[in-house]
């Protein structure tokens, strides 16, 4: 007996080995790669009509951490040529090979440092310099900051924060470069390059720099929200920073206190209103998982309203597409298979999987996408409080994407633990019956919903199949308060009827205590005569 218990030791710590050195082995995208101390914000408009972009800060000049050094209000500049070198040759002494790549690439100032003295001046980087030269080009242009645009188109929307490209450069920076330095996508670039065009504006003109704003502000991103490209299409998925603050975190873990239940994927049994699935695999995809679902709804209290809003400013999504909130906790031993997020039901466009505590690097719990569609390397991103992660489940056309297979990979360590908080953004707005009637229901419960709704719409879908079914419990849902206020209005009636006949029979009560009186009077006077 103990040398079979021995041998199947021997085996699960092999298996699991075996996995642990298979995940070791694949090369990952790994993510997070941006931080809060390099973001930075470009603003411009005003109390009524603010826009903004976000840009990764170089690591060299001024740094978010050193607050007004870093910080500008200027106008804003188109560079000329905008690549910096334009048809110029990139030095007069390209020939030299005494100096330097640094010296021989430099093209000198901008034709236009006129105009760019005391601004921000654009520039792109498709002449290929590095950037310490760009910054060389704008500060000797007399340019209060430089933009860098990020030309790199099949990027997609990736920024990263400009490095020296040699000791020469480093130490150039370190003596000279005493600007602000930022690089924002192409994206953005042409965002802010067309913030002030209308149609009657000339595309020429734009190329001219007519359709930026007159006044920017530059700025440390700090605690908000930022984003970080993962993977630009097929799926699309990114990240943003800084969705939740942490006193948000941990209030919703509040919430979620003592109402989690072991995900039991095996039973066959689905649960649409809480996106909750019957795993197709034998053995589960839900390893060791627990689940509460929070539904808030249109009554929600003001940090899960604020949330939502945030929410939908940062990611452009009506708050009514948005689900309630789905919390997972993991522990030791805790992951989830490789899968889709797919409701039948009620068609889920993109996810949103907001992390709510750290796990140490080392110790699992990784969002993988392990099949991605643009032939990299599969794309893991580590658990980061705050951090949330956004993932399309359709491409553009809203047909499914099969690229958006992703797993969570088992915890390791006997003290760990994570938290998860996803919401799911559905193509269609929810109905009232969905974020009002069953969140008020689910009020008295602490924000569970007895599970008699999601089993009565299961029997509405096997009588009458998935679109009829969905009407049918909209309708009953609906009905609900409806006859709450009927029988409300019923027991008030009866009470008030009660208590009119209650009062009546009391004030009865003294008026034949007085006939009484007088029949027993009339009665002892004729007794009396006939003595």
């Amino acid at each position: 007996m103990t040398t079979k218990l021995m041998m199947f030791l021997a085996i699960l710590v092999c298996s699991l080995t075996a996995l642990v050195s298979a995940e070791n082995d694949t090369r990952y995208r790994i993510f997070p790669q941006r931080t809060s101390k390099e973001a930075a914000v470009v603003e411009w408009g005003h109390s009524a009509i603010i826009s903004a972009l976000d840009g990764a800060v170089a690591t060299f000049g001024p740094q978010t951490s050193q607050g007004a050094n870093f910080e500008v209000e200027t106008g804003v500049v188109l560079a000329d040529p905008v690549d910096g070198v334009g048809k110029r040759n990139k030095s007069n002494d390209e020939a030299d090979l005494s100096l330097s790549e640094f010296e021989r690439s430099y093209p000198g100032k901008l034709v236009n440092s006129e105009s760019v003295e005391g601004n921000m001046v654009i520039m792109t980087d498709s002449a290929g310099l590095s950037g310490v030269t760009m910054a060389r080009i704008a500060k000797d242009s007399g340019a209060a900051a430089l933009m860098v645009v990020n030309t790199d188109q099949s990027s997609g929307d990736v920024i990263y924060s400009l490095e020296p490209e040699s000791d020469e450069e480093k130490e150039y920076a370190e003596k000279h470069i005493d600007i602000p330095v930022i690089m924002v996508s192409l994206q953005a670039g042409n965002v802010i390059t067309t913030a002030m065009a209308t149609d009657a504006t000339e595309p020429t003109e734009v190329s001219k720099g007519a359709g930026l704003p007159e006044r920017i502000r530059l700025y440390a991103g700090g605690d908000r929200p930022f984003f970080e490209d993962a993977i630009p299409g097929k799926p699309l998925v990114y990240l943003i920073h800084n969705m939740l603050t942490p006193d948000e975190c941990d209030e919703l873990l509040r919430m979620a206190e003592g109402k989690y239940e072991r995900v039991d994927d095996t039973n066959g049994i689905n649960n649409y209103l809480e996106n909750s699935f019957a795993s197709q695999n034998k053995g589960g995809d839900a390893i060791n998982v627990d689940r509460t679902y929070l539904w808030k709804g249109g009554i929600a209290g003001k940090v899960i309203k604020d949330i939502d809003e945030r929410m939908s400013q940062v990611m452009g999504f009506p708050t009514e597409h948005y689900s309630d909130f789905q919390l997972n906790k993991y522990v030791s031993g805790s992951g989830y298979k490789p899968h889709f997020d797919i409701n039948e039901a009620n068609g889920i466009m993109a996810t949103v999987t907001i992390f709510l505590n750290d796990v140490p690097e080392g110790q699992g719990g990784e969002l993988v996408f392990p099949k991605p569609g643009d032939g990299g390397d599969p794309v893991l991103i580590r658990p980061k409080k705050g951090l949330a992660v956004v993932h399309h489940n359709t491409d553009e056309n809203y047909n499914f994407d099969e690229t958006t297979l992703h797993q969570e990979f088992p915890l390791r360590g006997s003290s760990s633990v994570k938290y998860v908080a996803k919401k799911f953004v559905y193509l269609n707005p929810q109905p009232q019956a969905t974020r009002i009637v069953l969140p008020l229901i689910a009020m008295p419960f602490g924000g569970k919903l007895p599970k008699v709704f999601s089993m009565l719409q299961n029997k509405l879908i096997e009588k009458f199949g998935l679109a009829a079914a969905d009407f049918y419990f909209q309708k009953i849902v609906t009905m609900i308060p409806i006859l709450l206020l009927i029988l409300i209005a019923s027991g008030v009636s009866s009470f008030v009827s009660s208590q009119m006949k209650q009062s009546g029979a009391e004030s009865e009560k003294p008026s034949r205590k007085k006939v009484t009186s007088e029949k027993n009077a009339k009665s002892k006077t004729k007794s009396k005569k006939r003595d």
